[in-house]
Order: structure tokens, then sequence, then C-alpha cells
């Protein structure tokens, strides 16, 4: 780990900030048109569609799965990298082990607190809801096969390529010290955890190199045409370098508008809401233009304004978000803490869980390392 600036620090914390806060304000918006049509979204809203919040799941500004399980890759990616000062060395299986917490909230009324390994997250009660979790993460961590560690050679799921597989991928973009071959490995053997597919993982693997490339300060199109070279390493890349590059065209063929946003597609699928969020986030003029044109059309709005979200906020920093969307966002202050946590771990980790570090106790309670 490099020395950091306190000029550093403050920057990527504010990225780090960015794209979770982003990535959550995006889902929200989203969240209430997700199964919706862009013609009855706009007969049900006016001319301009989604504006800002809309009542989902009881309130608004509500997050969803997607929320859920990006939070939940940044639990275990801490837990990784407290673990690695054990000597043992595979994130993967701290991120199998964070989605198994995920997947408990999903089915218990709230934390069970018998439980050791949950942390501070694992106890957050207003996590415990289902909020349209998709399926391939439900069956890839139920069942007689959920405990069993998902690997390329063996992906749990192989034919899924939903985007729920993307959306959570964002943290891996926020290891910028990594080197981005291997942020693209790590997001790829996180992916088939839960979806085998490889449009799916690959696709999960280009976002967060994208997201890499602009949380280090480089722009939007470089990150894009940085996951650009990797993919074209791989085999079965054809899908997601193809919509990638129909993001690229959508941009150069005239003014933003819903229209190219859905020739994009609808979402549902990995590569196509990689493309939807990745076009949005490069026509928008700020990051309000740019959620807002993410999550009006017909599709998985709430997926899409999310990853859009987790891009412009990486980009352009916490304090760049739109005030009234960050202020009435479900879960703010837990999103805070998780993402400033994060920075604390990559940057300080040595200070926090060093043999003679006394609050190393309370930071294990937080991020207990279990086996």
């Amino acid at each position: 780990m490099p020395l950091w600036s306190r000029a550093q620090q403050q920057d990527f914390r504010s990225r780090v900030r960015g794209c979770l806060l982003g990535g959550a304000i995006g889902d929200a918006l989203g969240a209430a048109v997700e199964f919706e049509a862009l013609d009855k979204i706009l007969d049900r809203y006016g001319p301009h569609g989604v504006t800002g919040y809309l009542p989902a799941y009881g309130r608004t500004g509500a997050i969803t799965d997607d929320t859920q399980l990006t939070l939940f890759t940044v639990d275990g990616l801490i837990r990784a990298h407290i673990r690695r000062d054990t000597g043992s060395w595979h994130p993967p299986t701290d991120l199998h082990l964070a989605y198994l917490r995920w997947a408990a909230t999903q089915r218990d009324w709230g934390p069970d607190e018998r439980r050791p390994d949950l942390g501070w997250l694992g106890r957050e009660e207003w996590l415990y809801a289902q909020r349209a979790p998709g399926q391939g993460s439900l069956t890839g961590l139920s069942g007689p096969d959920g405990a069993r560690l998902g690997t390329l050679e063996h992906p749990k799921n192989p034919h899924s390529k939903a985007c729920g597989t993307v959306v959570r991928a964002a943290p891996f973009g926020l290891l910028t010290t990594w080197e981005p071959g291997l942020v693209f490995q790590l997001a790829v053997e996180c992916s088939v955890l839960t979806h085998g597919h490889p449009t799916g993982y690959l696709a999960a693997g280009a976002f967060a190199v994208i997201v890499q490339s602009i949380a280090r300060g480089g722009t939007l199109e470089e990150g894009v045409h940085l996951a650009l070279a990797l993919l074209s390493e791989r085999q079965s890349h054809d899908e997601t370098t193809a919509a990638l590059r129909a993001a690229l065209d959508a941009v150069r063929a005239g003014e933003p508008s819903a229209a190219r946003v859905e020739a994009l597609g609808e979402g549902w699928v990995a590569e196509e809401a990689l493309a939807i969020a990745v076009y949005c986030a490069l026509v928008a003029h700020d990051v309000r233009s740019g959620l807002l044109l993410a999550v009006n059309h017909s599709g998985d709005s709430d997926s899409t304004g999310a990853i859009c979200g987790s891009l412009l906020g990486a980009l352009h920093g916490d304090t760049a978000l739109p005030p009234p969307l960050v202020a009435g966002l479900e879960g703010r202050g837990a999103i805070l803490e998780l993402a400033d946590d994060f920075v604390l771990e990559l940057v300080h980790g040595a200070e926090l869980h060093g043999p003679d570090t006394p609050e190393g106790a309370a930071w294990a309670v937080r991020y207990p390392v279990v086996g």
C-alpha cells in the first residue's frame, strides 16, 4: 500500500462515498418503476417521467436488493482485507460468506443475535426486507447447494446473466491500488458465486474496471476502453463488448434521449444494464440528469439507475450528489458509515488490527473474521 497524502485520502473517501451513495440513490429513484414500460411511466408521472423519489416499499427513497447486495460486498471486502493479515487470503470465500449473510436478511425476521459472525452490518434491522430480490442471487445462496463456493470451473446458475451480479460489483472497483486485471478477475470470481453465464460475470468484471479507472481520477471514456481491452482477452466476451460499443455509438448519435436508452435494451440482463448505465453516465450534464435518464425507460430501472449512480458518484464524489436525494435516502447513515469504514480499512488497516492495537478488539467485533 503506497503512502497516502491527506488530499489523496480526502479524495478517495469522497469517491467511495459518492459511489455507494450514488448507487443507492439511483436504485431508489428506479424502485417504484422497475417493472413499468416507459409509456406508462410518462402517462402516470407526466412528460418528464420520474423526477424524484416515488413511494415504494412503504416509503420514499427506499433502496432495493441491489443496494443491499452492494453493501454486503463492501462488508465482505473489508473482512477479506483483515484476513490477509492472518495469512489466509482468498477474497471470494469472504464475499461468499457476506452474500450468505445477505441471504439471511431475505428469509429471517431480523438479525439472529446468537450469530457472532454478523458484524454490525448484519445487525442492521432495516436491511431485513425483501425488495424484489433477483432469483439468481436467491437460488445461488440457498438450498443444499447454497453453501458451495461457486468457481469459474463450477459456477452457480451457469445459464444466468441477470444484471444483479453487475450492480453489486461496484465496490471491487474501489480497490484503487490493485492492478486493473486483478480487479477484473476478482469481480469475475465473485460473480460466479451466484451467476455463471460468461456474459454475466464478464459484464461484472468490466463494470468493476470502469469504476476503478474513474476512482483513480481517469475519465469515464478511458475506463470503458480499458474494460474493452481486458474483455478482448477473454473467451465469450462478444455480448459484453458489443453492448459497450453500442453505448459508445449511442453517445455519438446525437442528443441524449429515452429512445436511445430503449434501443440499448431493457436492462434485465447484465450487458444491457451496463450499456444503459454507461451511456447515461457519459451523456449526463450533471449527476441528476444522468440518473433520471437511467431510470426513465422500460425495464430494470432500479438496476440501471444504481449502476449509473455508482459511476457518477465515483467520478464526481459525494459532494456532487443532489442534496435532496441524499437527504431522503433510506439507510443513508449506514451507507456513509460503511463507506468510511472501507476507507479506514484500506488506508489504515494495519493500525486498526495490528497485534499492539487495543482498538483492534472493537474493529474485530464490527468485522469478525470467522474460520
